[in-house]
């Protein structure tokens, strides 16, 4: 690290969890992030800001009027722009010493794969059912972290895959693959500081897979009531006939 960035994560640091080898690990991570809304918007301004070295990014949509409320790496001069070359534009302005891949199109089949095996840690900030499960199955198949996300109307809901790993369950043991669409903002709305705070803690459940420090929240499921401001976590146990892991 040379004198800036020295400065620049100063504050990182001084942690001793962290130190100068944890932020090394930090600058050499890839990182994959799947949707840069609600949710990747705040993940990837945090990871950018404590030095992910390598961010890849991928989303098909591009920035609406309707998206500004909560999804803050975007702004009002972004409108029409894809939302992939938007937030690679926050995030160099914001730490121009990181590589930021933007890719518009939908992560599926081969190239999803590709990806998942090329990352560290994934980050699933996507919005919808199918996308959720083919990212996955990727990732145990790829052996690859996950740090899955979701926030609707004032509820939020983060937890950590590891597959191969703590006999961590996969998201196919939370949820059916042969069960109804989860609802999306579209339809429920949401409140926006939800996304903001589900966005954040994925980004640190990423930073302590990278420097393997504390305790994620692998078979855990960490779930926010925005409207009382409770927290409540549900223990999460392998499935042990889950047709994703335990083939």
């Amino acid at each position: 690290m040379n004198d800036n960035q020295l400065l620049r994560y100063s504050r990182q640091i001084m942690l001793p969890q962290v130190d100068i080898e944890g932020q090394q690990k930090l600058l050499a991570a890839n990182v994959l992030i799947i949707g840069a809304g609600g949710l990747g918007s705040p993940a990837a301004i945090y990871l950018a800001a404590a030095g992910v070295g390598n961010i890849v990014i991928y989303d098909n949509d591009v920035v609406d009027l309707s998206n500004l409320q909560r999804q803050i790496a975007h702004h009002t001069a972004d409108i029409g722009a894809d939302k992939v070359i938007s937030t690679r534009q926050t995030l160099n302005q914001l730490n121009p010493d990181i590589q930021v891949r933007a890719v518009k199109q939908r992560l599926e089949g081969e190239q999803l794969e590709l990806e998942v095996s090329q990352a560290d840690v994934v980050l699933d900030c996507s919005d919808n059912f199918s996308t959720r499960f083919a990212i996955n199955n990727a990732c145990v198949k790829q052996q690859t972290p996950l740090v899955s996300g979701a926030a609707i109307r004032f509820e939020g809901q983060v937890t950590v895959f590891t597959p191969g790993q703590n006999d961590s369950p996969c998201y196919n043991c939370l949820y059916s693959s042969d069960g109804e669409e989860l609802q999306n903002c579209a339809t429920n709305g949401v409140i926006a500081p939800v996304t903001g705070v589900v966005g954040s803690i994925q980004a640190l459940e990423a930073m302590k897979l990278i420097m393997n420090i504390g305790e994620t929240l692998t078979g855990r499921l960490l779930l926010l009531d925005g409207l009382t401001m409770e927290w409540n976590t549900m223990k999460l146990r392998k499935n042990p006939n889950c047709p994703t892991c335990n083939v």
